[in-house]
C-alpha cells in the first residue's frame, strides 16, 4: 500500500508539472491571460502529490514496511522514533523526496501569495519556471532515485538503520530540512529573474516582488549551515565545527553569492544600477544549489555528508547546464534593456562600498569553488586523486574575511552618491574607538598574534558601526527603529561579528592534551582538573555505549563515550562538552579501559568563546526576521518597466510594489526621505 500511494503521488506530481508548464507557456505565448489562472490549481495538485508521496514514505518507515528497499536501507526496528522519522532524508532517494516536498511547498506559497495576479505575465513565467524545476525532481524520483522500489525476493525482518553518525544527535532532525528551506527557497527569486527577462520588465519591480522570499531563503540557509557546524562540533569528536569539507563548501557557495546579492540589490533599487550583476548573482546562486546537490548526491565526493554513488549525476549536471547556459542566453538577449540609468559618482559612497563588498564575496566564492572542484577536474582529466585541504582555504580566505569586516564597519556610515572626509571622520569616530578598545581589551586578557588581534580590532570596528546605526534608529523611533531592512541588517552584522570573533579566538587559542588515567586519578590542564571515576556500559535500543565518567574541577561528571552499533563494525566516538560563555571544555574517549588497571585515554580540548558562534547565529536569525518587515518610510519605484501589468479585475493601485528608503542619515541632503507613507502589495 505504501509503495502504491508513493508511486501514485510521484506520477500525479510529475504529470501536473508537465501539464502546467505546457499550459502556461502556450498561454503566455498566445496572450491568453485568463488561462494563467490555472497555475493555482496545478500548484495545489503538485503540493498534494508531494505530501502524499512524503507521507507514504514516512508511514513506511514508522510501520517498518521492509517490503520497500529504501526502508531496508535506512530503517530499523532498533532505531529510536525521532531518528526513524528523520531517516527519510538520511540517504539519496529520501533526500530528493524532501527536496520535492519543500519545492512543492514554495510553489504553492507563491501561487497563494500572488493569487490576485496570476494573470500577470511576470507571475505566469515565474510559475512556469517553478513548475519546471519541481517537475525535474519528480522526474528524478520516477527514474534513477525512486524511493518506492520494492525488495526483490524475500522481505527481510529488519533493516540496516541510518548511518550511526546520523542517529546520535537531535540536530539531525532539524539541520537538513532547514538547510533545504534555504537551498530550495532561492528558486523563487531565480524564477522571477527569468520571468523578468522573458517579459522584458527588467527594472526594479521583480526585485521588490522577491525581496522577502530571498531574505527568508538566505536566513534559512544561514541557520542550516550553522546547525550543521554545531552538529559537526557535537558529533564528530574532533573539536572543530568547519573543516572545509567539499559538501560543507557546497552549502557555503550559494550563501556567499546570496549574501552579495542581498547587498547589491539595494543599489539597484536605490540608483537603478547593477542590473546585469544582480541578475547574474540570482542565477548563479540557484545554479550553485544545483551544483551542491550534484556534489552531495552523485557519489563523486568522499565525505561524511555525501551519499553513496548513484545514477543521478548526469541528470543533475544536465539540469545545471540548462540553468547556467539558459541564464546566460537570456541575459545576453535582454542586454539592451539592462543598461543602468545611473553610475557611481564616487567610490567613497554607499553604492561604491556595496560594489567592493560584491567583489570580495565574489572572490571568496571563487576561491571556495576552485578548491572544491579542482580535485574533481584533475581526477576527471588524468585519473590522479589529489586533495585541497584546510591550509589552502585558510590562507586564501583569511584576508578576504578581514576585508569584509572592514567594509562592514565603513559601509553603514556612508551616504549615497558621495561622502566628504569631514562626514566620514564624524561617523567613524565611535566605531574606531570601539575597534581600538577591542584590541586593548584583548591584549589585557593575554591575547597575542597579529592575525587574531587584527580580527578583534576589525570586529570591534564593525560592531561599533552597527551598534551606532541601531542606537540612532531607536533614539528616533523607539523599538520600531529596529524593524526594517537597514537596521535589521545591522543586527545581522552584529551576529556576524560575534561569529568572526569566536572563530578567530577558537582557531588561535584552543589547547589540547591527552591523558591516560586509572580510576580515581586526576590530571590538570589549562587551569582545570579532570578526575576519572570509572567506566560504565549503557545499553540503548540501537547501540551499546561505553562511557567514561570524568569530573571537571571536582564538580559535575561528564561522560565521553565510544558507542557500538549493531550494523556498524567500528565503535563511534561521542564527545561530552561542558559549555560556558568564556569557553568550552571538550572531552573525548580515545581508548577503552585496559584490562590491567582499567585505564582509559581521555583527550581534552579547551575551546575559548566557542558558544558565541551559536549565539551569533541566533542574532543573525533575529536580524533577518527584523529585516523582512518594512520600515516606516516608503516610496514607489519610478522606473516604468518595473510596474506590473494591470489586470482587468484587479485594481492597479493594489498591485504597485514598494521599496524601502534608507534612514535620513544615509541620504544626501537633497534626497530627504518623503513624508508620505505608501504601502503596496508587492512588498
Amino acid at each position: 500500500m505504501n509503495a502504491a500511494l508513493g508511486v501514485a503521488g510521484l506520477s500525479l506530481g510529475l504529470g501536473a508539472c508537465i501539464l502546467a508548464v505546457i499550459t502556461l507557456v502556450v498561454a503566455l505565448l498566445r496572450g491568453q491571460r485568463h488561462v494563467l489562472r490555472l497555475s493555482g490549481l496545478y500548484a495545489a495538485v503538485v503540493a498534494f502529490s508531494a505530501v502524499l508521496a512524503f507521507g507514504a514514505m514516512e508511514r513506511a518507515l514508522i510501520t517498518r514496511d521492509f517490503s520497500l528497499a529504501y526502508v531496508v536501507q535506512v530503517g530499523s526496528t532498533k532505531t529510536p522514533p525521532l531518528f526513524n522519522v528523520a531517516a527519510l532524508w538520511s540517504s539519496l532517494e529520501g533526500s530528493i523526496l524532501l527536496w520535492a516536498l519543500v519545492m512543492s511547498g514554495y510553489l504553492a506559497l507563491v501561487a497563494f501569495h500572488f493569487r490576485a495576479r496570476l494573470t500577470d505575465p511576470l507571475v505566469g513565467w515565474a510559475m512556469a519556471v517553478l513548475f519546471f524545476i519541481t517537475g525535474f525532481f519528480f522526474l528524478l524520483m520516477i527514474g534513477p532515485a525512486n524511493p518506492f522500489k520494492l525488495v526483490s525476493g524475500n522481505i527481510p525482518l529488519d533493516g540496516n538503520g541510518p548511518n550511526p553518525l546520523l542517529q546520535n544527535h537531535i540536530l539531525m532532525a532539524f539541520h537538513p530540512p532547514i538547510l533545504y528551506l534555504g537551498y530550495v527557497g532561492f528558486a523563487v527569486p531565480f524564477a522571477f529573474a527569468v520571468a523578468a527577462l522573458m517579459t522584458g520588465r527588467v527594472g526594479e519591480g521583480w526585485l521588490l516582488e522577491t525581496r522577502r522570499w530571498t531574505l527568508f531563503a538566505w536566513g534559512f540557509l544561514t541557520v542550516g549551515i550553522l546547525l550543521g557546524a554545531w552538529w559537526s562540533y557535537e558529533v564528530l569528536g574532533w573539536g572543530g565545527f568547519w573543516a572545509w569539507d567539499p559538501v560543507e563548501n557546497a552549502s557555503l557557495l550559494p550563501w556567499l553569492t546570496g549574501t552579495a546579492y542581498l547587498h547589491s540589490v539595494m543599489v539597484q533599487e536605490r540608483r537603478g544600477m547593477l542590473r546585469v550583476w544582480n541578475l547574474s548573482l540570482v542565477c548563479a546562486t540557484f545554479a550553485l544549489t544545483i551544483l551542491g546537490t550534484f556534489l552531495t548526491r552523485s557519489g563523486v565526493l568522499d565525505s561524511v555528508h555525501a551519499f553513496s554513488e548513484s545514477d543521478i549525476g548526469p541528470y543533475l549536471l544536465t539540469f545545471f547546464g540548462i540553468v547556467v547556459f539558459g541564464s546566460i542566453a537570456l541575459i545576453g538577449w535582454r542586454g539592451d534593456r539592462l543598461r543602468s540609468p545611473g553610475s557611481i559618482d564616487s567610490p567613497v559612497s554607499r553604492e561604491g562600498a556595496f560594489l567592493a563588498n560584491n567583489v570580495l564575496f565574489g572572490a571568496f566564492a571563487f576561491v571556495v569553488l576552485l578548491g572544491t572542484v579542482f580535485p574533481l577536474l584533475v581526477e576527471g582529466w588524468n585519473g590522479d586523486r589529489i586533495s585541497v585541504g584546510r591550509p589552502f582555504f585558510d590562507r586564501m580566505t583569511m584576508p578576504l574575511g578581514l576585508a569584509v569586516l572592514t567594509l562592514m564597519a565603513i559601509a553603514p556610515v556612508l551616504p549615497w552618491r558621495k561622502a566628504s572626509g569631514e562626514l566620514l571622520s564624524q561617523r567613524l569616530l565611535w566605531p574606531a574607538v570601539s575597534g581600538v578598545s577591542s584590541v586593548v581589551l584583548a591584549l589585557a586578557l593575554g591575547a597575542d598574534g597579529v592575525v587574531p588581534l587584527i580580527a578583534f580590532g576589525l570586529g570591534g570596528f564593525a560592531a561599533g558601526s552597527a551598534v551606532r546605526q541601531v542606537v540612532l534608529a531607536t533614539r528616533r523611533q523607539g523599538w520600531r527603529g529596529l524593524v526594517g531592512r537597514t537596521n535589521g541588517g545591522m543586527i545581522v552584522h552584529i551576529g556576524v561579528v560575534l561569529i568572526a570573533v569566536a572563530f578567530a579566538t577558537s582557531a588561535s587559542y584552543s589547547k589540547t592534551a591527552e591523558f591516560k588515567l586509572a580510576p580515581g586519578q586526576t590530571a590538570s590542564f589549562g587551569g582545570h582538573t579532570f578526575t576519572y571515576t570509572g567506566t560504565r556500559q549503557v545499553q540503548y535500543a540501537n547501540r551499546v555505549s561505553f562511557q567514561a565518567d570524568v569530573k571537571i574541577d571536582g564538580g559535575q561528571a561528564y561522560a565521553p563515550a565510544l558507542e557500538r552499533y549493531a550494523s556498524f563494525g567500528s565503535p563511534i566516538g561521542k564527545p561530552s562538552v561542558k559549555t560556558g560563555l568564556r569557553g568550552d571544555i571538550y572531552l573525548t574517549l580515545e581508548k577503552l579501559a585496559d584490562a590491567d588497571g582499567g585505564t582509559v585515554t581521555i583527550k581534552v580540548l579547551l575551546m575559548p568563546l566557542i558558544v558565541w558562534l551559536w549565539i551569533g547565529g541566533a542574532v543573525m536569525a533575529f536580524g533577518t526576521i527584523l529585516a523582512a518587515f518594512p520600515g516606516r518610510r516608503r516610496r514607489r519605484p519610478t522606473d516604468a518597466v518595473s510596474a506590473p501589468v494591470p489586470d482587468a479585475d484587479v485594481a492597479p493601485a493594489a498591485e504597485l510594489p514598494v521599496v524601502a528608503v534608507a534612514d535620513h542619515e544615509s541620504l544626501p541632503p537633497h534626497e530627504a526621505a518623503p513624508e508620505r507613507i505608501e504601502v503596496g502589495a508587492g512588498d
